[in-house]
């Protein structure tokens, strides 16, 4: 048994990642956009909701069950999309959270950058609902492909990112060297030499790369940024929003909303959820807080759209207070990749524990046992 298995919390596994990865690597989980305002107001701002309770109430049997994209879910959370996860575990990468899913029943989703192949990664979570991420190409072609290669591989839902007509700008990155693969140059070498396990595991695995589609741009799909600069198409409108939940066909998210007025468009061109999203404080920043937006969007959406919200999850008390203001599910990012470079599909799976203990605690203690009767009735705003 690894050290991630004895990690107490999020933090904890945190703390393990940053003693594994090269600087570069864990700076670019672990950094925001610009001043990183957003990055630490996401987290900060939990603290501001106070919670009150039922007392006496029977919490022998606890339903903790939700819905994510027309499926059900053991779990209030699931896990979100994130790119590259390779550079985070290069011999696994997303097979370690897809198997640590898998294990914990609930659901999955894939980037469009992901490091290992759709249906490779549907073998190493065959059970549980599995979710594609898209971003917008400028080649509709390459879309068509990418969703076509989704539905073989057996993905049930969509999730269509569009708070990243550009990268933001992440200023850890260009101080650390970083890129994707990592280089190793007169600017990295010392971080990389710091970490001889994870320089190994570099050595002896493929070259991380989105692996997914094919790549138009003559190398520059090698490169996140990169790819999000150069291929991604800034010209998209909602006309376009509507024509990929056509092409898909199916359960359909637009992730990355943050008015009430672009939900309801989001619903108008076929979304049959909306996701709440700040992108981890990792696109524009002081932007508010998604805790803070969800009553005003749930307010304006049919009971049967389902509410996803994400940003700065670090304890299950965050995920029951997202709920409580109107969210459907949950997904956590950073917080299983914390597990991730901490020690693989074992750390995956203590993140994923660790929330879910949190969870049915805090249930227990608020004295709710359905999560389905949650709401903000138990929860003050301190101003």
């Amino acid at each position: 048994m690894g050290k991630a298995a004895s990690a107490i919390n999020i933090d904890d596994l945190r703390t393990l990642a940053k003693a594994r990865l090269p600087r570069m690597i864990f700076d670019y989980i672990d950094g925001g956009a610009e001043d990183e305002i957003t990055l630490r107001r996401s987290v900060d701002r939990f603290d501001d909701y106070e919670l009150q309770w039922n007392s006496l109430v029977d919490v022998t049997k606890l339903d903790t069950s939700t819905r994510v994209l027309g499926r059900k879910n053991p779990l209030p959370f699931f896990i979100s999309p994130t790119a590259s996860s390779r550079l985070f575990h290069p011999k696994e990468g997303e097979f370690a959270v897809a198997r640590a899913a898998q294990k914990a029943g609930i659901a999955y989703s894939a980037s469009t950058l992901a490091s290992q192949k759709l249906e490779d990664i549907t073998s190493a979570a065959p059970d549980v609902p599995r979710f594609i991420q898209v971003y917008v190409w400028k080649d509709r072609g390459i879309v068509k492909e990418f969703l076509d290669q989704a539905k073989a591989a057996g993905f049930t839902g969509c999730i269509l990112t569009v708070d990243t007509a550009v990268a933001g700008y992440r200023e850890r990155d260009p101080r650390n060297g970083f890129s994707v693969p990592p280089k190793i140059n007169a600017q990295t070498v010392s971080q990389v030499l710091a970490r001889p396990g994870y320089l190994m595991d570099m050595a002896t695995s493929p070259k991380i790369r989105p692996v997914n589609f094919r790549n138009p741009g003559g190398g520059s799909a090698n490169d996140v940024m990169g790819t999000i600069n150069n291929l991604f198409d800034r010209s998209m409108d909602w006309k376009g929003a509507e024509w990929m939940a056509q092409e898909w066909g199916g359960a359909f998210a637009v992730k990355g909303i943050a008015t009430k007025e672009d939900a309801i468009r989001a619903v108008d061109h076929g979304a049959s959820a909306v996701w709440l999203s700040n992108h981890g404080g990792r696109q524009i920043d002081t932007s508010v807080p998604v805790i803070d937006l969800i009553p005003e969007v749930r307010n304006v959406l049919d009971s049967h759209i389902e509410l996803i919200a994400d940003g700065g999850v670090r304890r299950g008390s965050h995920i029951l207070k997202l709920i409580a203001r109107g969210a459907t599910s949950v997904a956590i990012g950073r917080a299983y990749l914390y597990g991730l470079a901490a020690g693989g599909e074992e750390g995956v799976a203590r993140a994923i524990r660790i929330l879910k203990d949190d969870v049915e605690r805090g249930l227990s203690l608020l004295g709710v046992p359905r999560l389905a009767d949650l709401d903000d009735s138990l929860m003050r705003v301190r101003r």
